[in-house]
């Protein structure tokens, strides 16, 4: 009798099912003469439409422009998907928090919004602000070798932006220059002219700058202290209405734009470096938002698993900064938290002559100043010299990955694979341990 009951409990289960099927094959009932007709289904918000027919044609747009072995490349296509999606995000965040009169720092770029090639060691962070605005920014001031802020003016695609080419910023500001009290915190006004009475630090706004780009680099990413900053606009109210109808139609109306803008922008510029000759040597790189006393160079590689190549300089005497990162073809910057592609000078120390070499490549050369291409036979190399007394371009040679030992000097340590995966594992919880967003 008990090995029953389980069936006795299925059969009024079973009951329900057929009942539920013979109502849905019986004909629908009669409607009553008085029922109300359905609303008719309501149209999306305006300038939603045009954001989806956007979107809709952005990832052929993208593979236009790029050559035909990679626009044919399954691989490619779908890291193209990826790259549209990061640029839809990091733009939809910026017209889902602007607002310059209620600002608040929202993360940029970075490992997740992987657009503009950002830089393995910074922490970007931007807010809008309006234009003519008083504000404070106030925080602790932490321990980076580099912590600024940039007055930036609008990009094509929003009101007030010139014709032609993007202008480099208004001006940097540097937290680091700030007086702190006894327990390290800052406090500035940034405003167009010094507020009447105002002994404090101030730093002067740029009347036409329509958004803040914050800068946090660190070098030693498990030692130094992160800084933290907040800003407000002081004249204006504390308090933030609900923001109007036509305020909203206008962030989604511009997001069209500015998610062209980040995604279209700088997708060619591994081929355009391979057009240049500039294949696995490098040349000074030109930028549009330049950090004062900050020089780059660049050059694409191309590396088969069997190859490497080893590049060269004379560190400078003095340096506040320096660094090395890799790219893949779509100038996302390789995944540094989860692979050594990236290098900076607490990472890469040079060698007894002054020298520093670093190896790239894709399989492990067992040398500390190893760059991981991670999967991508091609990309860009680039680097950066910060504050430093002579920015040298480094030297470029491809060898055979067997002969990297030979091409080193002898006294070049050697790293296993069990070393190597503990620096992984301690470079990602240091990055991780970053405030991140």
């Amino acid at each position: 009798m008990k090995q029953q009951q389980p069936l006795r409990a299925i059969i009024p289960l079973a009951a329900a099912f057929a009942a539920v099927a013979t109502a849905a094959q019986a004909p629908p009932a009669r409607a009553e003469p008085s029922a109300a007709p359905s609303p008719p289904v309501s149209a999306a918000p305006e300038g939603w439409t045009e954001l989806v027919d956007s979107l809709r044609t952005l990832p052929e747009r993208i593979l236009a422009k790029l050559p035909e072995d990679q626009r044919n490349d399954p691989q490619v296509r779908q890291e193209v998907g990826r790259l549209a999606l990061e640029a839809l995000a990091a733009s939809s965040l910026d017209a889902i928090a602007s607002d310059g009169d209620h600002p608040a720092f929202i993360p940029q770029i970075g490992q997740t919004l992987n657009v503009g090639q950002p830089n393995a060691d910074t922490i970007y962070r931007s807010t809008s602000i309006t234009p003519g605005g008083t504000y404070r920014l106030r925080g602790r001031r932490g321990s980076l070798p580099i912590f600024n802020v940039a007055q930036s003016f609008p990009t094509p695609n929003e009101a007030g932006a010139t014709t032609g080419q993007v202008r480099l910023p208004a001006a940097f500001n540097d937290f680091n220059a700030l007086h702190v009290d006894k327990s390290g915190r800052f406090d500035v006004i940034l405003s167009p002219e010094r507020p009447a009475g105002y002994t404090g630090d101030w730093w002067k706004l740029d009347p036409r700058a329509v958004r803040l780009l914050m800068r946090m680099v660190s070098s030693d990413w498990g030692k130094e202290e992160q800084p933290t900053v907040s800003i407000e606009r002081l004249d204006g109210p504390a308090t933030r209405p609900r923001p109007p109808a036509a305020e909203l139609e206008q962030r989604l109306r511009r997001l069209p734009g500015a998610t062209d803008f980040i995604a279209l922008l700088l997708v060619r510029r591994v081929e355009s470096l391979r057009e240049q000759g500039f294949v696995n040597r490098l040349k000074v790189m030109t930028s549009m938002g330049q950090v004062p006393g900050q020089f780059y160079y660049e050059g694409a590689y191309e590396l088969a698993d069997s190859e490497a190549l080893i590049l060269e300089a004379k560190v400078p005497q003095a340096c506040r900064y320096r660094s090395l990162l890799l790219t893949n073809e779509l100038y996302e910057t390789t995944d540094w938290i989860n692979n050594q592609s990236s290098l900076n000078d607490a990472q890469a120390k040079p060698d007894k002559d002054g020298v520093l070499r670093v190896v790239v490549s894709a399989k492990d050369p067992g040398v500390p100043n190893w760059l991981d291409t991670a999967g991508y036979p091609r990309g860009i190399v680039q680097g950066r010299w910060t504050g430093c007394s002579a920015q040298p371009i480094p030297t470029a040679r491809k060898v055979a990955l067997g002969e990297v030992r030979a091409a080193l000097p002898p006294e070049t340590r050697t790293i296993s694979q069990q070393e190597r995966e503990r620096v992984i594992r301690e470079r990602r919880a240091a990055y991780q341990q970053r405030p991140l967003w």
